[in-house]
């Protein structure tokens, strides 16, 4: 394994570029601050010359049967589980996780690979039954055509390779401008399709300015499709200019999770599993718990357990063994921290945990435990996308179903009890994409990942993963 970090490029019509006097992005080491790499921002021309080869791609690669496409997939997926300590270790250096964490998270995307593989053969149409004896109808599922996909820098290889494979199991070609600050395993994306032999502007990447180049892609003719996964206000910003220039959309936009723990859970299991959940990736996770609402008679056992092993996370740099919780990925991200445990003191909050920038170089943030802070505080009202959770009782479940369900956020929510009637109340009662009752069982490749409300559009993974690559075509003949 190669302990230099990955050599940053563009990829278009089949070719890496890198600096040759383009303007450059420096990238740096959330752990230490330090600069890693120098990435290229794609010119004007970069652009269109991606969208052309896109385009000229897509009249082949369209007609490319799903056999030899699933084959590819599979031996990207192949190539991905070779090389995910390499690929790993520079997300930690440019992503800031643990090195578990990323070699995890490029280990599990080789499964997406896999899994499209397979899926991809299953895109069916149908035969409509005729009114007469002399008419044939049926209905076909096309590809849409050119993609152009946004991904965020929280889990850079897994968001990047939902999307690329979706689109490239469908029969399209896909332009993606993944995170700018945590690039490598983009890159490194497009280096595993182009050893295993994907074809000349299939896939694209580029790099640069958020809103020039999303705006630029979007309202270019050739882009058909519009997928994008990040905050809540962009995702609205790039929505309204898809819908401008009528473009299909997936949105996987940002949550609030809320927890629901009754008293009839395992307590202490609940507690151990949310502890390790919620300072995952430092709580730069879109489904994230972090609004926790625990049942009153069991509210002390769980947040003695929650406390003490909150207490017990080791943070540091990524690559060190030790380490069970990175950095922030930005220096702003531990501003942000700041003011959320700020205000909630304020507004008569106590902090049980943490609550404290660590140190005066890179960017760590204890891990936060709150309580009492209330609902109109700014914790439970707006997404911290950081460590801290805020934990609070409640005494009558249909009351916290509403609470739980007052913020236009609708993407994951959480549950741990051992009541059937419970499940099932909390089950039809939450509103959210996806309902993860007495254990996390979301994010698989089989499954639907999406949200409902502010939350987005759409979904990603499931047989649903393809809806948004597909148009429908109805074909009628009279002999």
């Amino acid at each position: 394994m190669s302990n230099a970090y990955e050599k940053l490029a563009l990829y278009i019509d089949g070719e890496f570029c890198e600096g040759e006097g383009r303007v450059e992005q420096a990238v740096l080491d959330p752990a230490t601050g330090q600069t890693i790499g120098k990435l290229p921002h794609a010119s004007r021309a970069d652009l269109d010359r991606a969208l052309a080869a896109a385009q000229r791609a897509f009249t082949t690669w369209r007609h490319v049967s799903p056999t030899e496409r699933g084959a590819l997939l599979r031996k990207v997926g192949q190539l991905s589980r070779d090389r995910s300590q390499e690929i790993g270790r520079n997300i930690t250096l440019d992503q800031g996780k643990p090195l578990a964490e990323a070699v995890g998270e490029v280990l599990r995307c080789a499964d997406h690979c896999d899994w499209h593989a397979e899926e991809g053969r299953r895109i069916y149409g149908r035969v409509i039954p005729p009114r007469l004896p002399n008419v044939r109808q049926f209905v076909l599922r096309e590809p849409i055509g050119v993609c152009a996909a946004f991904t965020p820098w929280n889990f850079p290889f897994n968001q990047a390779i939902r999307k690329i494979a979706a689109a490239i199991a469908a029969g399209c070609t896909i332009i993606l401008k993944g995170p700018e600050d945590s690039p490598s395993a983009v890159v490194a994306i497009a280096r595993l399709f182009h050893e295993a032999g994907l074809p000349p502007g299939v896939l694209n990447v580029v790099w640069g300015v958020p809103h020039e180049v999303s705006e630029y892609l979007i309202a270019s003719p050739i882009v058909r499709k519009v997928s994008f996964t990040g905050s809540v206000p962009v995702g609205k910003q790039l929505a309204a200019l898809a819908g401008s220039h009528m473009k299909r959309i997936t949105m996987e936009l940002g949550g609030h999770s809320p927890v629901i723990v009754c008293a009839d859970a395992e307590v202490e299991r609940a507690a151990t599993m949310l502890s390790a959940f919620k300072f995952t990736n430092a709580g730069q996770v879109c489904v994230s718990p972090t609004r926790f609402y625990i049942e009153e008679p069991a509210y002390d056992r769980f947040m003695a357990k929650f406390i003490e092993l909150t207490r017990g996370i080791k943070v540091g740099a990524g690559l060190e063994s030790s380490t069970k919780m990175g950095p922030l990925a930005h220096e702003r991200r531990v501003t942000a921290m700041s003011e959320f445990v700020e205000d909630a003191r304020t507004r008569g909050a106590r902090v049980e945990a943490g609550g404290e920038r660590i140190g005066n170089s890179g960017n760590f943030f204890s891990p936060t435990v709150l309580t009492a802070a209330p609902d109109d505080s700014k914790i439970m009202q707006m997404e911290p996308f950081g460590p801290i959770a805020s934990c609070v009782p409640f005494k009558d479940l249909d009351n916290v179903i509403q609470r739980a369900n007052s913020l236009p956020y609708g993407l994951s929510s959480y549950a741990f009890t051992s009541n059937t009637r419970n499940a099932l109340r909390i089950q039809n009662g939450v509103e959210a994409g996806m309902v993860n009752i007495n254990h996390f069982g979301q994010a698989l490749p089989e499954a639907p990942f999406g949200g409902v409300k502010d939350s987005g559009i759409g979904s990603e993974g499931g047989t649903e993963t393809f809806d948004g690559y597909l148009v429908t075509k109805f074909v009628t003949q009279m002999d």
